[in-house]
């Protein structure tokens, strides 16, 4: 319950001016403009990006087999339940699409997820280690990036950071 409550005060006050963001991740993708994708989630809608403009984004990138992505989950939705303004995006990394979807029934995630069928978006998005988590602000430009090393706090405060 801490956790959800730090989300909520983090957001609530700061109101994303004058907010800065925790150091990043190192990627090659940092204040360049994301790669776009449009594609069908596990359940029936379409996720595309470029409809996303004007608007905060959370990419993040899972498997089933990874345990610290499944410690991060719930963190997440908690902040897409308290927070609807904020797009989040899932991409499974897992082989089969039924390990994506029991991931998503697992954690009872209520946010789109995409399974990234031959770790297309991966390759796109560079991804090396899992999780890894994008904030792209309403450009659509990679903001910040979080790697496993990466906390839901600090999570919180680049998307607060990262809002107009």
């Amino acid at each position: 319950m801490r956790a959800a409550s730090t989300i909520a005060c983090v957001l609530v006050a700061c109101g994303g001016a004058g907010a800065v963001a925790p150091p990043s991740s190192e990627s090659a993708l940092l204040g360049k403009a994301a790669p776009a994708f449009k594609r069908d989630a596990l359940d029936g809608t379409t996720v595309d990006l470029a409809g996303a403009r004007g608007k905060v984004v959370v990419v993040k990138f899972v498997a089933k087999y990874c345990e610290p992505c499944t410690r991060t989950l719930p963190a997440v939705e908690r902040l897409h339940a308290a927070h609807p303004e904020i797009v989040i995006v899932g991409v499974s990394e897992d082989e089969r699409e039924a390990d994506a979807r029991e991931l998503a029934a697992t954690y009872r995630l209520s946010f789109p997820i995409v399974h990234d069928r031959s770790n297309v978006l991966a390759a796109r998005y560079r991804v090396r280690e899992l999780p890894v988590t994008y904030v792209l602000d309403g450009s659509g430009n990679v903001a910040w990036v979080g790697g496993p090393e990466k906390t839901e706090t600090e999570l919180v405060r680049a998307i607060e950071a990262t809002r107009p």
